[in-house]
């Protein structure tokens, strides 16, 4: 049984990056299963950090959009919306190049709060992150987002 409220169009989540951080980072949604949701990045000049590595920020803006999309995708939008309340990353390897690709995975999906486990590999298959996201799920009547 699939996870998923909506069903993930990678289209349309690829096209909703326009004009954002995933749009100047190069996140492309690329795949789902009943039970997670992939995403990658550019690993070159605008995600490193000084020594030529992967910024462990970048890793992080990664982790929370791709999480934050899988929660979005979990709730009744016509009565609530998410928003990131804690997110944590080990950095276990650095990456120099190429891609890397994180996949979500639901650990806990509440009815207050959903939490995601998030690995991030490079183009070799080894992990180079570890992260935990916490999100919080709001009633629309609360606070509506701001547009």
């Amino acid at each position: 049984m699939s996870l998923w409220r909506q069903t993930p169009n990678l289209d349309d989540l690829n096209a909703a990056q326009r004009n954002t951080i995933g749009e100047l980072l190069d996140i492309r949604f690329e795949a789902f299963d009943d039970e997670s949701i992939t995403a990658s990045m550019v690993v070159d000049a605008r995600t490193h950090q000084p020594y030529g590595l992967l910024h462990g920020g970048a890793s992080v803006v990664l982790a929370e959009s791709l999480g934050s999309t899988a929660s979005y995708l979990c709730i009744d939008t016509q009565k609530f919306y998410c928003v990131g309340l804690e997110v944590n990353a080990n950095h276990l390897r650095g990456l120099r190049s190429g891609r890397v690709t994180a996949v979500a995975r639901a650990v806990h999906l509440g009815r207050t709060t959903h939490v995601w486990d998030i690995r991030l590999c490079g183009d070799d298959g080894k992990t180079s992150c570890i992260s935990r996201l916490t999100m919080a799920i709001v009633p629309l009547g609360s606070q509506p987002p701001q547009p």
